[in-house]
């Protein structure tokens, strides 16, 4: 079965605010304050939580201790795991797409480098789980991406043949990850980094999801009779 797998932050969702909530959280404990900024830093929320600790820290000229940021990582998730879907918003279309996919015949799964419970609690909270038959987290495995096996058990668990699975994402890991799986990759350009997003030379740019049935079809070729 053709299967279409979905990054979840920057692609389905712009989680970035209350990323950035909880990494400011971390700041605000240091006796910082709110060192990030949901506008400007919106596209370092979505490389994940240590990353926004990490340039937080940069910004602050405190570049580099490791120890600070496993110190903070944890209090960090405690307060997005309780602030999870505040600012959160699904893209415009995003679930009119997946639910055309499905009526298509395609498999649909989500592949994040999200811890997973975290992933589980946000879509429930969306009330979209339902609509997802895999959902593989950073820590469902002993890989996660860009290794493409991440991908390929996403696809397995979602009915699908890894053989012909296309990665949707907003990010050089996932078109690193589809890139090692040999595997189609569209990325999104309506997320915080989508102006970059054509220089990784991905088989196809999403402008707007309305478009997302037609390119998977034609990345993916016809199921056979």
């Amino acid at each position: 079965m053709r299967t279409v797998i979905f990054d979840l932050d920057g692609t389905l969702a712009d989680t970035s605010g209350d990323l950035i909530a909880a990494a400011n959280v971390c700041f605000r404990k240091m006796g910082a304050g709110d060192v990030l900024c949901p506008r400007r830093d919106a596209g370092v929320a979505l490389r994940g939580g240590r990353a926004m600790l990490s340039h937080g820290l940069t910004r602050l000229g405190r570049a580099g201790p490791a120890d600070l940021i496993d110190q903070y990582y944890p209090v960090l998730l405690e307060a997005y795991a309780r602030d999870i879907d505040r600012h959160t918003r699904l893209y415009p279309g995003a679930m009119a797409a997946v639910e055309q996919l499905r009526q298509d015949g395609f498999a649909v799964g989500i592949c994040t480098n999200k811890p997973e419970a975290l992933a589980e609690t946000l879509l429930m909270r969306l009330g979209v789980r339902s609509a997802f038959a895999a959902l593989l987290g950073a820590d469902s495995l002993a890989v996660r991406k860009p290794d493409p096996e991440h991908l390929f058990e996403t696809a397995r668990r979602a009915g699908g043949d890894p053989a012909r699975c296309l990665l949707v994402g907003d990010s050089d890991t996932d078109r690193n990850t589809a890139r090692a799986a040999g595997a189609p990759c569209i990325l999104v350009t309506f997320g915080p980094s989508g102006a970059d997003m054509a220089a990784l030379e991905p088989e196809a740019l999403l402008d707007d999801y309305r478009a997302l049935p037609a390119l998977a079809a034609q990345l993916l070729g016809a199921d056979a009779p």
